[in-house]
């Protein structure tokens, strides 16, 4: 018989180390550290198997949710592990009801194990939001134990867990949601997915911090992991992806939370109001394999103390770095002033393509001159003001055409399509030209005319 492996882990985090010490080194709890017996230590050892000798498949179930299939990278994956985090409140049981509903429509049995919400509760939310919950199982899924074995016995396509933070493992020694209990737990419905076959989709809520259930190591053990985000007082959600093995990272679908439960909509027409206002000017950020067109704002107003300067949906310092860029070359005077900016919709705007937009909506409420009609702006500016170009312009000017945009200001060699007018922009003052002409200050069209860069082709 073989010699069975100890090792040394701590009981609250599951930290391992090569010797017993009387602090545990990950979480700093004292006399944590137990003596364990390491995982495969017993049993004959197993024949390693060629790569080649491996069937290939590559299966993949659709959701019946377009814009989710399109951020798993083509629907869900037999035997793999999902991880869905977002605020509390946010939506992700009603989203993976939805999930659960469409699987059993089309013919592929789940089993939803809620340690949040009863039978009840879970069958009153079917009925509230319209969905057949005739054909889904259900268990309680507060006890690890009795979920595996729900799961083996019934033998489901897909087992929902909501979420991983309610769920408790009875040989763990600390309460539901602790770190110790979520590495078990997780680890345990990891095994079940890979040796059962069985698709695993967890829930999971983020802390202040942003962090999944506290620490990451949940999103290591997992397959993929989703961020469900959005403002709870309004409708718009946002589902972006993270880690994929099966598939690109970074696509984003978007959905509209209503009476009826989830919708996917085009949030083109939430993020641009297309109306020409001083102040606002259409950007062009890319999301995953795909653009938008997205509206963000600024605001100028005297300080009366120190100068503010305020962002919301867009990257701070950022925005101060663009801010400064355009004062420095177009002398606005923004040292004096308080500064805020924003987004439409709540969208987070960190592209660096999105600079030049930015900076045109400085110009704009600066000096209360609206930007052309139907205008749309994309480039990095950088500290020099020079514009540089950005990848993905194809996408940007599908992205532009679809927000009705007929003029596109873009670094110099950028193209679009023939009915797509193209602005070449070097220099951020060739980009803002049209804020420059109506504003009435000898410093500034002196400071244009140093430049040598010419008017903004309009």
């Amino acid at each position: 018989m073989a010699k069975l492996r100890t090792l040394n882990a701590c009981r609250e985090c599951g930290q391992q180390i090569a010797r017993w010490a009387g602090r545990c080194p990950g979480c700093g709890a004292w006399g944590t550290i137990e003596e364990r017996v390491a995982a495969g230590a017993s049993g004959s050892p197993m024949e390693p198997v060629a790569l080649g000798q491996i069937a290939a498949e590559d299966i993949r179930v659709g959701s019946g949710l377009e814009g989710v299939d399109r951020v798993l990278g083509g629907g869900l994956v037999p035997a793999s592990v999902v991880l869905l985090g977002g605020e509390p409140g946010i939506g992700k049981s009603t989203l993976l009801l939805h999930l659960v509903a469409n699987l059993c429509g089309a013919g592929h049995p789940c089993l939803l194990a809620s340690g949040e919400e009863s039978h009840a509760q879970v069958g009153a939310r079917a009925r509230r939001l319209g969905l057949d919950g005739g054909a889904i199982r259900f268990v309680p899924g507060r006890d690890l134990a009795q979920v595996l074995g729900a799961a083996r016995a019934d033998r489901p396509f897909l087992l929902a867990v909501d979420s991983v933070q309610s769920i408790r493992d009875p040989e763990g020694t600390q309460a539901p949601g602790g770190p110790s209990q979520v590495r078990l737990c997780a680890d345990a419905l990891v095994g079940l997915a890979k040796s059962e076959g069985i698709a695993v989709l967890l829930t999971g809520h983020v802390t202040k911090d942003g962090d999944l259930a506290g620490p990451r190591t949940l999103e290591h053990a997992v397959d993929v992991v989703l961020s469900f985000e959005g403002d709870p007082r309004s409708g718009l959600r946002v589902l972006s992806g993270g880690k994929n093995r099966f598939g690109a990272e970074g696509e984003a679908a978007w959905f509209e939370m209503g009476a009826r439960g989830l919708r996917e909509i085009d949030p083109t027409r939430l993020l641009v109001s297309g109306e020409r206002h001083p102040g606002a000017a259409t950007a062009l950020p890319r999301s995953g394999r795909r653009a938008l067109a997205v509206e963000v704002q600024a605001l100028v107003g005297a300080a009366e103390g120190p100068a503010r300067r305020t962002a919301t949906g867009l990257d701070p310092r950022r925005f101060s770095l663009v801010a400064a860029v355009l004062d420095r070359a177009a002398g606005f005077g923004f040292a004096r002033t308080e500064l805020y900016g924003a987004s439409s919709g709540g969208i987070l705007v960190d592209d660096p393509a999105c600079d030049l937009a930015v900076a045109a909506a400085l110009a704009s409420a600066a000096t209360g001159v609206a930007p052309p009609p139907d205008s749309a702006f994309v480039g990095e500016m950088a500290l020099t003001g020079q514009v540089r170009p950005v990848a993905s312009m194809s996408q940007r000017m599908a992205a532009a055409r679809a927000a009705a945009c007929s003029t596109v200001f873009a670094p110099e060699g950028a193209t679009g399509p023939s009915d797509l007018r193209v602005v070449p922009v070097r220099h951020v003052i060739q980009a803002v030209g049209w804020a420059l002409k109506g504003k009435a200050s000898r410093g500034v069209a002196q400071r244009h005319r140093a430049s040598g860069l010419g008017e903004s082709s309009e």
